[in-house]
């Protein structure tokens, strides 16, 4: 199967694009035979991040590698989702890393593609992977003329929300403005409940948290703030937008829209609050509607924009946000690479969309959008009102974990709004 730039799921004339239950191992099965895995190495381990119990899309297609070559042995490594990319570099560093590895597009991440390239940790890979890669994207994945890493999702991050559970609180429609999703937050703590759960001892979700919201407050304004960052025409001090992402967050904690104790509260209590209906929404990549989904099927999950400050149109987060590269010491590389190729192909593509709930990372022009999580997003994908996850864009990891500590601080009064942004810009200038 070609695998052109052309076949690229795209959507509109300029939307390159990225699960529900689990395929039958057996529907996979033209994956290939042994010769597939590639030279003479019929086994290699997989790592890759994890937050929850449930069906991890690494795993889903690790398995129907296996099942359609059966003398292919897949060794996984799945790591817990806050300490990822640190458990990631120093098994790097240390030599011991598996041969493929769970990566992150650009440079802002632990994880991230140009920061372990530079280092030297990934090898090259083929040509399969540059022909999943979007347009205008190239440089996320590629250094040194070289690509990296090969995208197996296309996600939408916004404000995952429980429709369900929002009727059951006499919540009859999704709030048009921030101002009145505050609004609502006082009824739902008086019913013991809440509008937004939070995983506020988890640096990934803070910084999610941050992220979404500036969508609207910076990006949707401003597309190209990050660029204009870089060249140093604007600072995240002197960004009237950077400040109403973080005021906003103050407002929602004043307001109680979060609940008790978030502030200490790990990724575990995201899953129990939603699907126990305690908490309405998080923010949360749209692929988790599907696996909240599956912890409670009466739910109804919609992925909504998180609400601008005065009712301006729409705007969400939405990127190839997951990677996967081959360790550069790996003496399996041939057989990881034709796992790559094949992941790349229609049948793992669509395995990892069914199975993550992201959308898929090809094939999206067949993709119903009608009847779906998405559904709600469907409008403001076509219309092109959405950015890249905009640490994905940023030098370093160090900015963003700036932010992350920085969220946690406003929760604690430990720091304030100046405070964040002031680290921000001296973790990118450092």
């Amino acid at each position: 199967m070609s695998h052109s730039r052309n076949q690229r799921m795209r959507l509109s004339a300029a939307l390159a694009l990225p699960v529900a239950g689990v395929l039958a191992l057996s529907g996979c099965a033209s994956g290939g035979g042994g010769d597939t895995a590639g030279g003479g190495a019929t086994e290699f381990s997989l790592t890759y991040a994890t937050s929850n119990n449930l069906e991890n899309p690494y795993e889903a297609l690790a398995n129907a590698y296996m099942e359609a070559n059966p003398d292919v042995t897949i060794t996984l490594n799945p790591q817990p989702n806050d300490r990822y990319g640190e458990t990631l570099r120093t098994q790097l560093q240390a030599g011991n890393a598996p041969d493929v590895i769970q990566t992150a597009p650009g440079s802002g991440q632990g994880q991230a593609v140009l920061s372990l390239g530079e280092a030297g940790f990934l090898a090259p890979l083929g040509e399969t992977a540059s022909g999943v890669i979007p347009d205008g994207s190239e440089a996320l994945y590629t250094y040194e003329d070289q690509v990296l890493a090969q995208p197996v999702d296309f996600t939408v991050a916004g404000f995952v929300y429980s429709n369900s559970s929002a009727e059951a609180a006499g919540v009859t429609s999704y709030p048009a403005d921030t101002a009145e999703l505050i609004g609502k937050c006082g009824d739902l703590t008086s019913q013991g409940k809440s509008m937004i759960v939070i995983a506020g001892a988890a640096g990934p979700n803070t910084g999610m948290t941050a992220m979404s919201i500036s969508a609207t407050r910076v990006y949707a304004e401003t597309p190209d703030w990050n660029e204009q960052r870089e060249a140093g025409d604007v600072t995240f001090a002197d960004s009237q937008g950077w400040k109403d992402t973080l005021e906003t967050i103050i407002d929602l904690k004043d307001a109680g829209c979060f609940q008790p104790g978030a502030e200490g509260a790990g990724f575990d209590v995201i899953t129990n609050n939603i699907t126990q209906g305690t908490s309405l929404g998080g923010f949360l990549p749209g692929s988790s509607a599907n696996e909240l989904a599956e912890a409670n099927p009466d739910l109804d999950f919609s992925i909504e924009p998180f609400p601008s400050a005065d009712g301006g149109k729409p705007y969400v987060l939405a990127s190839s946000n997951y990677s996967l590269s081959i360790n550069a010491a790996s003496d399996k590389q041939e057989a990881a690479q034709a796992f790559l190729d094949w992941v790349a192909g229609d049948e793992g593509a669509k395995l990892f969309s069914d199975v993550s709930g992201a959308l898929p990372v090809s094939g999206i022009e067949n993709y119903e959008f009608e009847g779906s999580a998405y559904a709600s997003v469907e409008q403001v994908l076509v219309d092109g009102s959405y950015t890249p996850l905009p640490n994905s864009l940023w030098p370093n990891q160090a900015v963003y974990d700036e932010l992350q500590k920085g969220v946690q601080g406003l929760f604690t009064g430990q720091t304030t709004v100046d405070g964040v942004l002031s680290a921000m810009d001296a973790a990118w200038d450092s």
